[in-house]
């Protein structure tokens, strides 16, 4: 699972995925907006959110593991 699955930021926030799981997992937003590689354990993904709005995402390999930015303006 995402930990936290949802948070709210502010517009220019960066976020920064860890993979702490011994599988890989990759992260993929719902309207294509952003979309990492494979992550391997202790990989990270980060973006950048310069725009207001809500940004759904879920793992591109384990789907049902699903995710929230809310990005404040």
């Amino acid at each position: 699972t995402f930990k936290p699955d949802a948070i709210t930021v502010p517009v220019g926030a960066r976020i920064v995925w860890a993979n702490d799981d011994d599988i890989p997992h990759s992260i993929v937003e719902t309207t294509g907006k952003f979309h990492s590689p494979a992550l391997d354990t202790e990989d990270t993904f980060s973006f950048t959110f310069d725009k207001a709005g809500t940004f759904e995402y879920f793992c591109g390999l384990h789907p049902h593991m699903k995710g929230k930015i809310v990005v404040a303006p």
